[in-house]
């Protein structure tokens, strides 16, 4: 990138951060600020907007505080799905921002399903009917919200994702527009024609005027001049999209894996958009330069998020960076297994009835075990999404991981044994927000395409499978056990 600062805005579930890249990817300044977590009912999760937009503003300003250097471009990358509807007049939003994790339309994606339109959606977004995606979100906001409906039919109102709320409000209302990335995720977009369809917003009786303008990852989405002098936003993808031009999976057949609040693992199909047979969702990878890329994505809900509530719900640990020194201390799970599905099952289940379960307790159990538990549920989890995709026909020696759970060398390693394949992890473990800079860096012309930015990836530590594949079965085996005993008590229950 040269001399030039490029400011990564990386919108997450639990935290706001803004990091300056400098060149060759380093980081040159960062801020980061955790806001409230909003749980209404039982499997409902929610933000409020004006706390993230409060909180991307601090950050943002923090940072360029700190560099001595201007600031000339910024990329923005976000958690997706999670969905905002505003006041075009006033920028105010209606509700708050429903959560990607909301399991609250599951009732309604199996009415759609019922009426026999899973198929329709799917051939065309890519995605199952699945209350994780922004469509029904939207709908349920302008029923349930008072007077939403007519102001949406009046074309009144403004539906976007984190990113196109962001972009609306640093430019002050001017653009509203989002990249094809998160358009992907919203269950509205046909990948195959990108663009918004029609039918599918007849079925949920969404106005189209509240949609945002679809743009390349790497455009114009307008200039801010709420820093100073005014700064393009050159660049836009949802973080998983953004980790994995970040891990410069431009090739097809890499594979990226990011541990955030959830676990996301992306398969660079090319140029073309793969179906599963293993109920793994088909998105858009990226577009740049008039060349749309796609994946294969397995998406787990938890992974992160669960560390957290170790953390802040069961306050058995102090800090993330703990859990590394207390699993090292067993040299077993000694039969506790976890299954995280605080707000359901993702891919390859997509159970969202399904709820967390600890198996295996004894009198001897304590908080060791919870932790190694914990741990070890994010890499089988990992595991079920590699194996979907290796039946989709996939082959694969190597992941490239990111997150913030990848500091973890333990984690790092029984990953490696779990999936049986080398992990590899990068020098700059912040992909997400990197790709995002890169991005904004490449609308720029800092660099001349993406095969100059793989140039910028390198290694840091590489883990190679050491357990033996009866060890793996029997590891494996029973974590399937727990998984089916959690799917079997959602079915009694409900």
């Amino acid at each position: 990138m040269g001399n030039d600062l490029i400011l990564a805005i990386d919108q997450g579930t639990t935290s706001t951060r803004a990091i300056a890249f400098s060149q060759n990817g380093q980081i040159h300044g960062q801020s980061q600020k955790e806001f409230k977590q909003i749980y209404p009912h039982d499997g409902w999760v929610e933000h409020d907007p004006g706390e993230i937009w409060q909180t991307t503003v601090q950050v943002c300003r923090d940072v360029i505080a700190a560099c001595d250097t201007p600031i000339a471009s910024i990329g923005i990358t976000n958690q997706r799905e999670t969905t905002i509807v505003w006041d075009k007049q006033t920028g105010e939003p209606i509700y708050n921002a429903i959560v990607w994790q909301d399991r609250r339309t599951a009732d309604r994606c199996n009415e759609l399903k019922n009426a026999g339109l899973e198929n329709t959606f799917s051939q065309k977004t890519g995605l199952l009917l699945d209350s994780y995606f922004s469509g029904t979100k939207i709908e349920w906001i302008l029923n349930n919200v008072d007077g939403a409906r007519t102001k949406a039919e009046s074309g009144k109102l403004a539906f976007g994702t984190i990113d196109c709320f962001l972009i609306w409000k640093l430019t002050e209302g001017r653009v509203h527009a989002t990249d094809i990335t998160n358009a992907s995720r919203t269950l509205l977009f046909d990948i195959h024609k990108q663009e918004w369809d029609e039918e599918l917003l007849q079925h949920l009786n969404i106005p189209k005027s509240l949609l945002p303008k679809v743009l390349e990852c790497a455009d114009d989405f307008g200039t801010t001049n709420l820093f100073g002098k005014p700064i393009l936003i050159g660049g836009v993808a949802g973080d998983q999209q953004a980790a994995a031009i970040g891990q410069a999976c431009f090739t097809p057949g890499m594979i990226k894996s990011t541990y955030g609040t959830g676990c996301f693992a992306l398969l660079n199909t090319g140029e073309q958009a793969v179906s599963s047979s293993n109920r793994l969702l088909t998105t858009v990878c990226f577009r740049i330069a008039g060349k749309t890329i796609y994946a294969l994505e397995g998406s787990i809900f938890i992974a992160g998020a669960a560390v957290q509530w170790l953390r802040d719900g069961l306050k058995i640990i102090n800090s993330a960076g703990d859990t590394e020194s207390i699993v090292e201390s067993l040299d077993s799970n000694y039969g506790v297994y976890l299954v995280p599905a605080f707000t359901g099952l993702g891919a390859p289940y997509w159970n969202p009835n399904a709820r967390a379960a600890v198996f295996g307790m004894t009198r001897d159990t304590n908080r060791t075990h919870l932790v190694r538990a914990t741990l070890e549920s994010v890499c089988y989890q990992t595991y079920d999404l590699i194996h979907a995709m290796k039946k989709d026909g996939a082959s694969l020696s190597s992941v490239r991981v990111d997150g913030g759970m990848v500091k973890n060398n333990w984690v790092c390693q029984f990953l490696s044994d779990i999936i049986d394949a080398n992990v590899e992890r990068p020098q700059i473990t912040e992909t997400t927000a990197l790709g995002a800079a890169y991005l904004a860096a490449l609308q720029i012309g800092l660099f001349s395409s993406i095969d100059e930015i793989s140039e910028h990836w390198h290694c840091d530590q590489e883990f190679e499978p050491k357990i033996d594949a009866s060890e793996r079965g029997n590891l494996l085996n029973n974590w399937k056990h727990a998984v089916q005993a959690v799917e079997l008590f959602a079915e009694t229950k409900s």
